[in-house]
């Protein structure tokens, strides 16, 4: 079999203008930090925890899938990170902005001008009486930016995700993916440093979801954007560099992807499954591990010189392990202790916890 070459190639390497114009990455990029995020909501009197101590770290530029079962927290978190949540502890940042600390005032600015935003449902992202063109100068007339301005780079970013021929129709005329392809449009046009997508591809199709998800790869690469995607889509997930399991309101574990070249000169996909560890030392174990060792209640470690030894403890556990245990009655300590016995003082009341010889 041939080796492959030690050369590994990034899957999603964040690009941009040289000359600096308008598809330059941002300045100071959008890089997001989770330390211990909790979020706790009240159902009637029952409280769900929906994050127990999540920790995530996006790098500015990066392309991320986060994926998870069904109430597993993932679109919590991207509630969070799009300012429309507000975490009950931990600490949440964005390019620099402390969600954990935010006014009223400042959460609205944040999603207007650091956060775009694009929402699984295709009729929840355009306004139905705006053309595709006004859709996309919306957000940038509410920000004051001119008219001659605003209609110009509206053009541009309608080009940029392959519907400037569509721009002087509104959304009922578009199919769903020229709907979703639009929003990606308006979600960008404030020029954001983090752009979050909630199952941008759930309504479509196999080959819709091709063409949204080719748009979200040209946006990553072109703009700069850090790019944050919940998804349950394989085809997303895929083919992103890197993939986080969310489990439990906690993240899991890590798939990173990389392009090997091999010695034939091919690149291939290599995939690497990693759990994460997180800032408290906890480690979440697949799920398919577990199964497969029978691990449950406690497990064995041992430390060895590059690995930590994991089995499962085949001894029965007990229902009731006290703290300090009594040494082995005697029997003559069995028997009975005549009336009044109590009432004496004992002259060491920590004689009878110490091991025999111990008289110190």
């Amino acid at each position: 079999m041939t080796e492959p070459r030690a050369e590994l190639i990034e899957l999603d390497r964040p690009g941009g203008h040289a000359d600096g114009g308008d598809h330059a990455p941002l300045e100071g990029g959008g890089r997001i930090v989770c330390e211990n995020l909790v979020k706790i909501y009240k159902v009637a009197d029952l409280e769900v925890v929906a994050l127990q101590g999540l920790d995530l770290v996006v790098q500015p530029g990066e392309m991320l899938a986060i994926v998870g079962a069904s109430g597993s927290g993932k679109s919590t978190l991207l509630h969070i990170l799009g300012g429309l949540d507000v975490p009950s502890a931990g600490r949440a940042s964005v390019a620099g902005h402390d969600l954990t600390r935010m006014s009223g005032r400042d959460r609205t600015r944040y999603r207007r001008t650091i956060i775009g935003f694009v929402w699984q449902q295709t009729a929840r992202n355009l306004l139905p009486y705006l053309t595709a063109l006004e859709n996309v100068e919306l957000p940038m007339s509410v920000d004051g930016i001119g008219g001659t301005e605003r209609r110009a780079r509206a053009a541009e970013l309608l080009e940029l995700v392959g519907m400037g021929h569509r721009a002087d129709a509104r959304p009922d005329r578009l199919s769903g993916g020229e709907q979703q392809r639009v929003a990606l449009a308006v979600a960008v046009a404030n020029r954001p440093r983090v752009l979050l997508a909630d199952e941008p591809t759930g309504e479509l199709d196999g080959q819709t979801s091709e063409e949204v998800f080719a748009v979200l790869r040209r946006i990553n690469a072109e703009l700069g954007t850090t790019t944050v995607l919940v998804t349950h889509d394989p085809l997303v997930s895929e083919q992103v560099s890197r993939t986080v399991q969310i489990r439990d309101g906690r993240t899991s574990s890590e798939t990173l992807r990389r392009r090997q070249l091999h010695d034939d000169g091919e690149h291939r996909v290599t995939a690497e499954e990693f759990a994460v560890l997180d800032r408290a030392g906890r480690l979440q174990l697949p799920r398919a591990h577990i199964e497969a060792l029978g691990l449950e209640h406690r497990v064995r470690l041992r430390l060895e010189d590059d690995h930590i030894g994991v089995w499962p403890d085949r001894e029965v556990p007990t229902t009731a392990d006290p703290v300090i245990r009594r040494a082995p009655q005697t029997t003559e300590s069995a028997v009975p202790a005549p009336a009044g016995a109590d009432d004496e003082p004992e002259a060491d009341p920590h004689a009878r916890y110490r091991p025999q010889g111990d008289r110190s």
